[in-house]
């Protein structure tokens, strides 16, 4: 029925069709496919198709890697409110992948997609005021996204959330919070953590 609804061209049941071929569900494994069918309701203004089709060109998958195409469809879907393509975007000014390398929209990306809730994103934040990059350098409001992205679980912002109570930036100096931190993130296996932790032993 997938075939059929496709053919009426429902972009929902391409987008699950390029699904079925990503992953190998039902039928072969097909990246090439996946990308036909994601590039078919993209253009249809599918939004999950649209990220997809980003992922695609930015990693060569089913498709020619190409860096300016996967900005390109980042972009549109980010503009739509789309965190994962916020976070996208954010990425390709930071790295000057497909667009030309920008501190400040990667701010402005990584912080509206961190506002939605993207944890990846409120770790890229709190590492860009910790750092003053595309802004001005803010260990409290660092302090403020890493533990926000802790408290969700992201093991890189645990780590940066410990490293601020161990040397008392943005927050009051807490070892024994550094410490629960820290292990927190090496529990989850965070090496970074591991060596800190360790240190925190001898």
């Amino acid at each position: 029925w997938f075939q059929k609804a496709v053919e009426k061209g429902y972009e929902r049941s391409m987008h699950s069709l390029a699904l079925c071929y990503e992953n190998g569900d039902g039928t072969e494994k097909d990246l090439e496919m996946a990308f036909h069918w994601y590039q078919k309701a993209a253009e249809k203004g599918y939004e999950k198709s649209m990220h997809n089709l980003a992922l695609q060109y930015y990693n060569g998958e089913g498709t020619e890697k190409d860096l300016e195409m996967a900005f390109h469809w980042y972009q549109k879907v980010a503009e739509k409110g789309y965190e994962g393509s916020m976070h996208g975007l954010a990425l390709c000014y930071n790295n000057g992948e497909g667009t030309e390398k920008n501190l400040e929209m990667a701010f402005h990306w990584f912080q509206k997609a961190a506002e939605k809730g993207y944890e990846e994103s409120m770790h890229g934040l709190a590492l860009y005021y910790e750092n003053g990059d595309g802004t001005e350098k803010d260990l409290e409001m660092a302090f403020h996204w890493y533990q926000k992205a802790a408290e969700k679980g992201y093991e890189g912002s645990m780590h940066g959330l410990a490293l601020q109570y161990y040397n008392g930036e943005g927050t009051e100096k807490d070892l024994e919070i550094a410490f629960h931190w820290f292990q927190k993130a090496a529990e989850k296996g965070y090496e970074e953590s591991m060596h800190s932790l360790a240190l925190c032993y001898d």
